[in-house]
C-alpha cells in the first residue's frame, strides 16, 4: 500500500517521519509522497571498493551546500558523476519502507538518477549519485525539488536498519568491514 499525502503529513506531524520539508510540501505536496530538495554536492575522488566483507567509497570533495534564503546554482558538466544529498531527513518507522525516484525534469534534461530503497529504521538524509549524460551542462539550483520519495507499507515482520549510513553519513573513504 502506498501513502497518501494526508497519511504522510500527519506522519511528519506525530511521527517526525520526514524533517525539514519545504513550506510547498508541508502545505500542498502532490501525487503520493514528497519532493526532496538538493542540500549537497559532493564530487567523487578516487575509487571505490566493494568486497565481500569490506567496502570503501571514492573520498569526495563537497561543491556545493544549500543555504536558505542563498541563490547557488551548481553546473552538472556532460559526462559529471556527482554525489547529491538531500536537505530533508528522513526517521524511517519499523512498518514503512520508502523508495527515490528523481523528478521528470532531470530526466527530461538527460540527468541520470539511481535511487534505491529507504530501509525500515532508517534515519538521516539520502544520498544518491546525478550523471549528466546530455551533451550540455545541467544547472541546478541549490534547495530545487529534485526527487520524490514515496512511501510503502511493509506488512509482517521487517528487519530494523543496522547499517553504517545511518545518521546520513555520505562516504566511507577507508575500507572498513560491513555490517
Amino acid at each position: 500500500m502506498v501513502f497518501g499525502t494526508e497519511a504522510l503529513l500527519r506522519l511528519v506531524r506525530e511521527e517526525k517521519l520526514v524533517t525539514g520539508l519545504s513550506e510547498r510540501e508541508l502545505k500542498n505536496p502532490e501525487g503520493a509522497g514528497f519532493d526532496l530538495r538538493l542540500g549537497k554536492v559532493r564530487r567523487l575522488i578516487g575509487a571505490g571498493f566493494l568486497g565481500i566483507t569490506e567496502r570503501g567509497t571514492p573520498d569526495s570533495e563537497l561543491l556545493m551546500v544549500f543555504e536558505e534564503g542563498k541563490l547557488r546554482t551548481f553546473q552538472l558538466q556532460p559526462e559529471q558523476v556527482v554525489l547529491s544529498t538531500t536537505v530533508e531527513s528522513v526517521k524511517m518507522p519499523r512498518d514503512l519502507t520508502a523508495i527515490i525516484e528523481p523528478r521528470s525534469t532531470l530526466y527530461r534534461s538527460g540527468v541520470i538518477m539511481r535511487g534505491g530503497n529507504v530501509a525500515p529504521g532508517y534515519e538521516g538524509t539520502l544520498s544518491f549519485p546525478l550523471y549528466n549524460a546530455h551533451t550540455e551542462p545541467m544547472l541546478i539550483e541549490m534547495g530545487a525539488r529534485f526527487v520524490h520519495i514515496i512511501f510503502l507499507q511493509v506488512f509482517g515482520d521487517a528487519n530494523m536498519y543496522r547499517g553504517q549510513w545511518v545518521g546520513g553519513r555520505e562516504i566511507a573513504a577507508v575500507r572498513e568491514v560491513q555490517v
